[in-house]
């Protein structure tokens, strides 16, 4: 029998490229990874086609306000693909996601991922879940749904891309921002894991047009090239909860895509600048090396990448010894990095 477009034979999903049994045997191996995100507010839902969250413990709040992120890991998926390691690029996702709610001052409450494939590798899916549940666990939120999805044709078998979105919760008089910086506040830095998960369409470019390998061994670093770009971004969201907690901290922001100075103006009123001292901190030896192999201007470094900085903290200045000493015991690396000035809303390195 003849079907349209001259075909023969039986139509099927599975014959369009789509494997149902993969899919299933994916989401019972990724049970366990989820189960340990957690949180005691997580309903079961026995259908499984939503995520449930308790939130009658909103009642300690006077005016509780949600807050909501989303985002993706960018390119950077290609170089976990390519060196066939998946179980850290879950963290690059929390930490994107997640760190964007607590800028605000928001607890992270519940996150859902997305991931979209060529082809369903159960043992692949579940160590990418696994590590968005890791992360999860590291931010304090539970992971509580999500979706794979099978596009062959339009991904190749082995591509895939990641995608999700947070909620997290704050009291409406405790919100954070640019309202409550004013001059003589301390800005501090705290350090990046490395690049994180921004600027990497740059980074594959440096790749191509110097011909450096994933597996090249440089002077400059103490492992592969590729395991050095693939190294998870630092989930800071319980670090700053206990800061705000303990410290008068006025405002953060989150060094993603646009550099340091660009991201911390987002935190600045119209009527403040931020001086930052580009002696007090030496970027990661990864941002020297692309600077130098790729010849990257300094400029186009700056406004690319976190350069060492993955959050900035603005603290009122009698509480920046204590919020130093905090992270310090944290394990957070952390450093004065300039103040607060009377000025119009830019935030300059110097």
């Amino acid at each position: 029998m003849s079907h349209p477009g001259g075909s023969t034979g039986t139509t099927s999903y599975e014959a369009a490229g789509v494997d149902i049994a993969a899919g299933e045997r994916a989401v019972q191996l990724m049970k366990s990874h989820v189960a340990r995100s957690h949180r005691p507010e997580v309903v079961h839902d026995a259908s499984g086609f939503a995520g449930l969250f308790d939130v009658s413990a909103f009642a300690r709040f006077e005016r509780p306000l949600l807050a909501t992120s989303t985002d993706g890991v960018g390119t950077k998926v290609d170089l976990a693909r390519r060196l066939g390691v998946y179980d850290t690029i879950g963290h690059d996702l929390v930490g994107m996601v997640i760190d964007d709610l607590v800028v605000c001052g928001a607890e992270p409450l519940f996150m859902t991922d997305y991931i979209a494939c060529g082809q369903v590798v159960p043992e692949r899916i579940a160590a990418l879940v696994g590590g968005i549940a890791d992360g999860c666990a590291l931010a304090g939120c539970a992971l509580i749904g999500g979706e794979t999805a099978e596009h062959p044709g339009l991904l190749e078998a082995d591509e895939f891309d990641l995608a999700g979105a947070g909620t997290g919760v704050v009291e409406a008089s405790r919100v954070l921002g640019p309202e409550r910086v004013s001059p003589g506040d301390v800005v501090l830095g705290l350090a990046s894991s490395g690049i994180h998960s921004n600027g990497y369409s740059l980074v594959r470019h440096v790749l191509r047009e110097t011909g450096l390998s994933l597996d090249a061994a440089l002077p400059e670093l103490d492992r592969p090239l590729g395991e050095e770009l693939l190294t998870p971004t630092r989930i800071y969201a319980k670090d700053c909860l206990a800061l705000t907690a303990a410290c008068e901290v006025r405002a953060y922001a989150h060094i993603t895509g646009g550099g340091l100075a660009a991201n911390l103006a987002r935190s600045l009123p119209s009527a403040c600048d931020a001086v930052l001292q580009r002696s007090s901190w030496t970027p990661p030896a990864i941002f020297s090396v692309l600077e130098s192999y790729g010849a990257v201007p300094q400029a186009e470094m700056d406004k690319t990448f976190n350069q060492g900085v993955g959050m900035a903290a603005v603290v009122a200045a009698a509480d920046a010894d204590a919020a130093l000493r905090l992270l310090t015991e944290r394990g957070v690396p952390a450093w004065t990095l300039g103040e607060i000035v009377p000025g119009s809303g830019e935030a300059r390195v110097v």
